[in-house]
């Protein structure tokens, strides 16, 4: 099996930087200079860099600047979603964000990590686990997902959270490392005010 096969599975691996495809990393940097750059009117443009970059892409899906990642192929989104400003997917292995996801400002989804033994450390030894985001997830600003977790539908994450375990669908979460709370539910409704229209 190559590093290839191994990113694009769903199985958590540890490798050499060496054995990794570090030669189509620039190939997704190129794509996200060019989205970063790019004429905030100039919507055709940056939806043919979007699908280019990820593996899967939605055309109801909106990604803001700035945005960086190391792949791009392995980045699938599954409907409509919102990555706000200012985030980083280091996606060595898939990130599936699901239908109606929220991705506030300044969030890093990071499957990639490094040896916890120094030793290995030191010679380069790499690790990923997969990270998968159901549908209607709200992650709030500055939130760090790490490899190996799965966020359940319709949970969110408190602002500033540091996400190491999975978390339960429909679930408020929040702390670092970051812990369920509560359920969302019914009381979570708000009552709108009531906008002139004039």
């Amino acid at each position: 099996m190559t590093a290839l096969d191994l990113m694009r599975s769903d199985s958590p691996y540890a490798v050499s930087y060496l054995d990794m495809p570090n030669d189509l990393q620039p190939r997704a940097q190129w794509l996200c200079w060019r989205l970063n750059q790019l004429d905030p009117a100039d919507v055709g443009t940056r939806a043919e860099i979007l699908g280019e970059l990820f593996g899967t892409w939605h055309p109801r899906a909106t990604v803001k600047p700035t945005f960086r990642c190391d792949y791009g192929f392995n980045v699938h989104f599954h409907g409509f979603a919102l990555v706000n400003y200012n985030c980083t997917f280091l996606d060595t292995s898939p990130i599936h964000i699901g239908e109606g996801t929220f991705i506030a400002p300044g969030c890093v989804l990071a499957c990639a990590g490094h040896a916890v033994d120094p030793a290995q450390r030191a010679e380069g030894i790499q690790t990923s686990a997969p990270i998968t985001l159901g549908d209607n997830v709200w992650l709030g600003a500055n939130v760090t997902v790490c490899g190996g977790v799965t966020i359940g539908d319709g949970s969110v994450i408190a602002a500033g959270s540091v996400v190491t375990r999975d978390v339960p669908p429909s679930t408020l979460a929040a702390g670092v490392p970051c812990r369920p709370v509560r359920a969302v539910g019914a009381s979570d409704r708000r009552a709108l005010t009531v906008v002139d229209a004039r």
